[in-house]
């Protein structure tokens, strides 16, 4: 039996909370939010009213094209929490008017040619788990097919000399590990969606794994890529580095579906780890917290793994009930033992008042980590309004920030937990995640008006609009005034003469 994915929620459609395990998360929840004591129930496809499809595939291209209620549901959205209560509620006006399933590159070429010549939209369509509005088509003006690349997946070759692998964009995070596990390598990137997403939603939205120091971004593990343009394929040359003008990959790393398409790269890989220690460290005051991981990002030790958790995301992630705030801290090698890592950070630690707790195991909040988009989706059927966002900031300016942040979410009735999920030496990655009692039907724009007030918050105190999460069409107008003017006008002309017909996902970026 072929197990399915969730068309209305994340993941998997068996993993999704069962009403007795919503009244249990009701019971939780009910210590610090009010509740209505309803429960929103899914709708059956079969109640979906869905609009009338606006274009059918010329015969050339019918077999890779569907119209099915089904196809077009699921490619609706994206996952974010404004996606599932609009899903939950029937809300499938955007639904694209057809899905494509290219097979090949020269598919995805067809495809976009047929776009062109039709007057079509084409959004790029890689595991559908954006929560900023990447995949959503909310232009109406023109018909619009969702481009879903799932079959140009494989890893197609394995340089174990150079640690590189060429992988097609369509290939899902653990069949990517499938294919470099007999060669004992591994691409080491592992995002919370690395289930559901791909390799080539990861370049086009800059995604960022969870190891918290070293090479997180993909930007980090991109050799070279390949795309498809409406004006031609573009491949970049693999080489380690080169100094010849600016990186042809720096347009497609970002890019968003708006460019091109990603339909393969070469990726650096590394040996699969052999040598691993991992350990929590409890922390009385954040502040104490917050300067000892400072001191972690800039000793040259690169743990990676170096989650700090303030004291709500302690209690709700790691079962923390002291108010105390939780470091969950780990280090790894394929080459050499770790302890004298280990034993050096926790020094550290010590010297800001941080106690181990003799525990190698972050299971528990490994756990926590893994389901929460589960979890989201059953406080979203509950009434509560739940969503995270995330930024990245410097050292010197993370308090300020924090602070201006958790008092936006005060101020707009909602409650605010921070952990800092990656680090550099010159600044965290903050991670907030908001709750707030929502009004049936009313969730979505309680949602938008906490995050507008945090969004202004994070610009405010020098913040970028997002760390690893994307632009797409909901941080637009913050992104808009973050990147400098001279730029935009040079994404512009891009944008421009790589698709004159403007095809490609229109309103992410421009």
């Amino acid at each position: 039996m072929t197990r399915e994915r969730s068309w209305w929620g994340w993941g998997w459609a068996d993993q999704a909370l069962d009403a007795q395990a919503c009244a249990a998360l009701a019971d939780r929840v009910r210590a610090f939010l009010h509740l209505d004591g309803e429960l929103a129930p899914i709708p059956a496809l079969t109640d979906v009213s869905l609009p009338e499809p606006q274009v059918r595939a010329p015969q050339s291209l019918d077999r890779l094209c569907t119209t099915a209620a089904r196809d077009r549901v699921a490619h609706t959205y994206g996952k974010a929490y404004r996606d599932v209560v609009r899903a939950l509620r029937g809300d499938l006006a955007a639904a694209p008017d057809l899905v494509a399933y290219p097979r090949q590159e020269a598919d995805v070429t067809a495809i976009l040619d047929w776009a062109a010549d039709a007057d079509l939209f084409v959004v790029p369509y890689g595991g559908g788990t954006s929560v900023v509005g990447g995949v959503e088509c909310r232009d109406r003006s023109r018909p619009n097919v969702s481009l879903d690349l799932r079959h140009l997946a494989g890893v197609l070759e394995v340089d174990e000399v150079s640690l590189a692998a060429r992988i097609r964009a369509g290939t899902l995070g653990p069949a990517i590990e499938d294919g470099l596990r007999p060669h004992g390598l591994t691409l080491r990137h592992f995002p919370q969606s690395f289930e559901f997403s791909t390799l080539g939603g990861w370049i086009a939205t800059r995604a960022a794994g969870h190891y918290a120091t070293g090479l997180t971004h993909i930007d980090d593990l991109v050799e070279a890529v390949r795309v498809v343009t409406p004006v031609g394929v573009a491949a970049s040359l693999r080489v380690p580095t080169s100094g010849a003008g600016p990186s042809p990959d720096r347009l497609w790393l970002g890019s968003e579906g708006t460019l091109g398409v990603i339909t393969e790269a070469w990726v650096r890989v590394q040996r699969r780890p052999t040598f691993v220690r991992r350990s929590a460290v409890g922390f009385a005051e954040y502040a104490d917290a917050v300067e000892a991981v400072r001191e972690l990002a800039q000793s040259g030790l690169q743990p990676a793994n170096c989650r700090l958790l303030d004291a709500i995301e302690s209690m709700l992630g790691a079962g923390v009930t002291d108010g105390s705030c939780r470091l969950l801290l780990g280090f790894e090698s394929a080459d050499h033992p770790v302890d004298a890592a280990m034993d050096r950070a926790l020094e550290i630690c010590r010297t800001r008042r941080g106690i181990a707790d003799g525990s190698e195991s972050t299971s528990e909040w490994r756990e926590t980590f893994l389901g929460a988009p589960y979890l989201r989706d059953g406080l979203a059927r509950l009434g509560v309004v739940v969503e995270t966002f995330e930024t990245a900031c410097t050292w010197a300016g993370f308090a300020a920030l924090h602070a201006g942040v958790v008092e936006a979410g005060a101020a707009t009735g909602a409650l605010v937990a921070c952990r800092l999920t990656h680090l550099y030496p010159d600044g965290p990655a903050p991670y907030f995640t908001v709750y707030a009692a929502g009004h049936r039907g009313a969730g979505v724009q309680i949602w938008d008006g906490v995050k507008a007030a945090a969004s202004e918050a994070i610009l405010a105190h020098g913040g970028t609009i997002t760390h690893h999460h994307a632009v797409g069409r909901d941080h637009r107008p913050w992104y808009d005034r973050e990147r400098p003017e001279p730029f935009a006008l040079a994404l512009r002309a891009a944008k421009a003469t790589l698709d004159p017909h403007g095809v490609l996902n229109p309103g992410v970026l421009i």
